[in-house]
């Protein structure tokens, strides 16, 4: 393809023909050539749209993978988080109102919640609803008492999710049935 095109830049230099040589090309040749000039040109635009679409679209997909490792990243720390979050939780079960160590930890539990929620962390915490094992690991079963045969009774340790990923699977006691 490329070799036709010096060729052809040759043949239309009117400067190297020689006066004799003139005389001989009639229209039809040079119509010819043009012919060929214009699917040349035709093949070249092609060309360069497909590379022009390439590109577009390398350049999609790079966005999209920095989104995704960025996401990936994101996650992987919250996880790191989520056994700080427990521990604090932990501290708090005993109600110790006055104490200024139980309200500092307080406002930092709270203060670490809000964070993680403004990033899109939410808590799977499901009690009375239908067991989802894609949302819960059942750790143990519950009385028949505690409520509608296959439903969530209590919540052992809370589950996160961001988004519609699930961080860690709520560990949960269900009623059998």
């Amino acid at each position: 393809m490329t070799k036709k095109k010096p060729e052809l830049q040759e043949e239309l230099q009117p400067e190297e023909l020689q006066p004799e040589d003139q005389a001989g090309i009639d229209e039809v040749s040079l119509e010819e050539q043009l012919a060929q000039a214009i699917q040349q040109r035709d093949e070249y635009l092609q060309m360069a749209q497909r590379v022009q679409a390439d590109f577009d679209n390398f350049r999609r997909r790079n966005r999209q993978v920095a989104a995704e490792s960025f996401d990936d990243g994101a996650r992987a720390f919250i996880k790191t988080l989520l056994p700080v979050m427990d521990n604090l939780e932990r501290a708090l079960q005993e109600n110790r109102e006055g104490d200024p160590l139980y309200t500092g930890v307080q406002l930092v539990a709270r203060m670490l919640m809000d964070t993680l929620a403004a990033r899109g962390i939410s808590v799977i915490s499901r009690v009375g609803e239908p067991f989802d094992p894609n949302l819960e690991d059942a750790v143990a079963q519950a009385e028949p008492e505690d409520g509608a045969p296959g439903t969530v009774s209590e919540v052992i340790l809370k589950g996160y999710k961001m988004g519609d990923t699930v961080l860690r699977h709520a560990m949960v006691r269900v009623v059998p049935g």
